[in-house]
């Protein structure tokens, strides 16, 4: 029993951030039924459905949109869900017989989560585009990256999952329970680009303050400082150090044999480079694993920098459980973690379409309806 047992959510079939978001409400214990489209469409990332993670722990039902019965079908759903989620240009919905108004209508206790990246309103709103685009307008790559080199492009981390799904998740859920105080359910704009914004507010308050440059490459935490960097070690490896406050610096210095040599002040920004020079020859005396023995789990504020199989088996990692095996598939464990209500994997991504019988009994829909729409090819079992 998840912390969101008994929430219903109805999530149309997408990629990345509005999925993610379904994933984490599932993971909790949501019931998320995935919509998806009776015919297959090009989703620029193909996966096989066991790989498909982001739909974990969900149901799929496959339906005709563009029928009557179809579109009657999903109504009837909306009026029973908690939530509902779509990832569409805005407009797209409206088009479906979908938007808001309509389903208000029919629940009017519904939050309805609309994640785009650009949002609904603004003049690039109707555009196409992918987390990339989104990072790129709103400063954050700028900042990403070496001094005279490329940005450096993060994943699709700080956009789609960041800025744009968890953000999701967060409103949907505050809107939830605003709903059930106020009986009126209402839209949630998740848009990536309102969310990367958002996340950037501590950058924000440094330019304001002096303290941070747009020369990327120079700044506290962004690789300008040579005690909050990556280094290589002398295997090819590499390490990372973070010790911004001070007694954990000292420490980190007099651990790798620097305590008591004359170097420049921390944060004394002119001699960065002298001390970075000096600090990328110390770790290049050494292994990565030899470092880890000297510093890992001090207060240096050190870690390796591993591949992600490497950190499935790395001790803490397995100590915190931090990946599952489902039907011979490895799945990051959900986050967060609760002590009374886990959440748990408990089905792997379905079938597209593979549920649709089911949920819809189980969603209250007659069985006579459900022969009369496999009769008419609406669903597709």
């Amino acid at each position: 029993m998840g912390v969101l047992t008994g929430i219903r959510v109805v999530e149309m079939a997408g990629i990345g951030p509005g999925p993610f978001c379904g994933m984490l409400l599932a993971d909790m214990g949501a019931d998320v039924i995935r919509v998806d489209r009776i015919d297959q469409i090009d989703r620029g990332i193909n996966f096989p459905s066991r790989y498909d993670l982001l739909n974990r722990n969900k149901r799929s039902i496959a339906i005709d949109l563009k029928s009557r019965q179809g579109l009657e079908t999903v109504h009837e759903l909306v009026k029973k869900a908690d939530v509902l989620i779509e990832g569409f240009r805005p407009g797209a919905m409206e088009k479906l017989g979908l938007g808001p108004d309509v389903c208000l209508g029919l629940n009017p206790k519904l939050a309805y989560g609309r994640m785009t990246g650009w949002g609904q309103d603004g003049s690039l709103s109707k555009a196409a585009g992918h987390d990339l685009n989104f990072i790129a307008l709103t400063g954050v790559l700028d900042s990403i990256g070496k001094p005279g080199e490329s940005p450096t492009i993060p994943l699709n981390l700080i956009g789609d999952f960041g800025g744009g799904a968890l953000y999701l998740a967060m409103g949907l859920l505050a809107a939830v329970i605003e709903a059930q105080r106020s009986g009126e359910g209402q839209v949630v704009d998740a848009a990536i680009v309102d969310g990367v914004s958002s996340l950037m507010t501590m950058q924000y308050s440094l330019k304001q303050m002096g303290q941070w440059s747009d020369n990327r490459g120079t700044n506290l935490i962004d690789g300008g400082a040579p005690f909050y960097n990556v280094y290589e070690t002398s295997d090819g490896l590499y390490v990372s150090i973070a010790p911004v406050e001070g007694r954990f610096y000292g420490e980190m210095l007099s651990r790798i044999g620097l305590g008591d040599e004359e170097l420049p002040r921390q944060n004394d920004s002119k001699g960065w480079g002298k001390l970075n020079s000096r600090f990328a020859e110390i770790f290049k005396s050494r292994t990565r694993d030899e470092w880890c023995q000297l510093l890992e789990g001090t207060d240096a504020c050190f870690a390796p920098v591993l591949t992600t199989a490497e950190y499935a088996s790395h001790p803490h990692s397995i100590d915190r459980e931090a990946f599952v095996e489902i039907d011979g598939v490895t799945n990051p464990s959900p986050a967060p973690r609760f002590s009374r209500t886990p959440s748990k994997v408990t089905r792997v991504p379905p079938e597209t379409g593979g549920d649709t019988a089911e949920v819809l009994k189980d969603w209250g829909i007659a069985d006579e309806q459900v022969d009369e729409l496999r009769a008419a090819n609406v669903i597709n079992n």
